[in-house]
């Protein structure tokens, strides 16, 4: 599977409430509208920044740390958002995110900038700056994980074969 977008930088210790703030994800239950304050209290421009389909988050360390709201992700998803690629990632976001479906994936993101055009090759391991005609290694991605990805999450996976089947 390969996924291609543009990459939108974000810092270190991007926790739950900074993916999507306390004062919408309990007054806010339509995702939708709650993606439109994604990232909101990091860069008010944010929003702009993102274009659906095409935008990949690239992180530090530690990102989506904080509460296990289920939230954060699907936030993440619902905006469109292709992937994240961060140095490291919170456990439970990250079995959040691909249960429902959202690409995560661990590589050295200091080398990356703000509007650079990736490439992530999950069988391969491998990200590809076309910009600065690079690539990166990533962490490899278990066969299990990229099953959910291509079933598009864990409930997706279950329908699609009447039960687990990985």
């Amino acid at each position: 599977m390969i996924l291609k977008g543009t990459s939108v930088k974000i810092g270190d210790n991007i926790n739950t409430d900074l993916i999507i703030s306390g004062r919408y994800k309990f007054a806010i239950t339509d995702m939708k509208e709650l993606s439109k304050y994604l990232f909101e209290d990091v860069d008010p421009n944010f929003g702009k920044k993102i274009v659906a389909g095409k935008s990949i988050i690239v992180a530090g360390d530690n990102f989506g740390c904080g509460s296990s709201r289920e939230q954060a992700p699907l936030v993440i998803k619902e905006a469109g958002i292709v992937c994240i690629i961060a140095r490291s990632f919170a456990r439970i976001f990250y079995r959040n995110a691909f249960n429902i479906g959202l690409a995560l994936i661990e590589a050295d993101t200091s080398l990356v900038e703000e509007n650079d055009e990736l490439e992530v090759d999950l069988e391969n391991s491998a990200i590809k700056d076309i910009t600065k005609n690079k690539t990166l290694k990533t962490s490899p991605l278990p066969k299990i994980m990229r099953t959910l990805l291509s079933d598009g999450g864990l409930v997706a996976h279950v329908k699609k074969n009447n039960g687990i089947n990985l």
